[in-house]
């Protein structure tokens, strides 16, 4: 007898929210006790890394968010890439040349990890127009897996959302939760492209991402909670101090205020990147409120 799956859309499955999970305390603090140790140590431009700077970071971090969009990969496999070479950059020195075969092996395993069916070397060269081969990415898939010492399972930003929201007083009736969902994944993608957030932990930003959704969609106000005092409900939830969690936001206003302007004008692509590396600089002015998701154009 020959068993059959005949499933559609198996290439987008994705295991089902266990409530009892959200619900214990124990998994949320386990996962804040274990988060400091996938947050690179060190600002490795200044002490690690000399011929690789933020503004080539924030090059081939865009080029990785478009390899994941044009493969329809899931949320989180952008931000664990991105994890995965921020710990790379703090221990281990390359040149600018290696950079992109860097941000590549990174793409390939954080696929391995996340994906039903993870992304292939080939398919991952061609998006480099064959700067490379399929065993130089091998080899540094190796490579990174050693510098890392194998510990891939990192915390994200997105393993933390559905544990805080599931602890703020947000109806699921009456507010569209994938709604917000999609505000903050977006929140978190571009903190992951940012150098100025690579230091930060996965909790701050999954907080800072999900306050800018909530405050966005106005829920702050229909719900007559005030900002301050969704930061403090935060700041319960998670342990950050809460004016920590307001400079995180400052800066998620300040990143988001400048894509805003680049979409707006009349921008040439050089002076595009020119702003994208005053970003990675972390040199924009903060705002006091964050701007609707909605108004950004990638």
């Amino acid at each position: 007898m020959d068993l059959l799956c005949c499933e559609s859309g198996i290439e987008n499955c994705r295991a089902i929210i266990d409530p009892v999970l959200l619900n214990d305390d124990r998994v949320l603090l386990n996962m804040l006790g274990q988060e400091e140790k996938y947050t690179p140590s060190t600002a490795y431009f200044s002490c690690v890394q000399k011929d690789v700077t933020a503004p080539m970071r924030t090059i081939v971090s865009n080029w990785m968010l478009e390899v994941c969009e044009a493969q329809k990969c899931q949320e989180d496999v952008f931000p664990l890439s991105m994890n995965y070479m921020d710990r790379f950059l703090s221990v281990c020195p390359i040149v600018k040349t290696q950079l992109q075969l860097l941000g590549t092996a990174c793409l390939l395993l954080a696929s391995k990890l996340r994906e039903p069916e993870h992304l292939s070397a080939s398919q991952l060269v061609s998006y480099t127009d064959h700067s490379f081969t399929e065993a130089d990415l091998w080899s540094w898939e190796l490579l990174v897996l050693s510098k890392l010492k194998w510990d891939m399972s990192a915390v994200t930003p997105h393993d933390f959302f559905d544990h805080i929201l599931r602890r703020l007083p947000v109806d699921t009736v009456t507010w569209d939760i994938g709604m917000i969902r999609r505000h903050t994944q977006t929140f978190i993608a571009l903190c992951a492209r940012d150098y100025q957030f690579s230091l930060h932990p996965a909790s701050m930003i999954a907080s800072a991402s999900l306050a800018a959704a909530l405050h966005g969609l106005e829920w702050t106000k229909r719900s007559g909670v005030s900002l301050n005092e969704l930061l403090a409900r935060l700041q319960d939830i998670t342990g950050i101090e809460k004016d920590y969690l307001q400079t995180c936001l400052g800066q998620i206003e300040g990143m988001v205020t400048s894509m805003m302007h680049e979409a707006n004008g009349d921008h040439t692509e050089s002076s595009k990147l020119a702003e994208l590396e005053q970003t990675a600089d972390g040199e924009l002015a903060k705002a006091e409120t964050p701007t609707d998701v909605q108004d950004i154009h990638f």
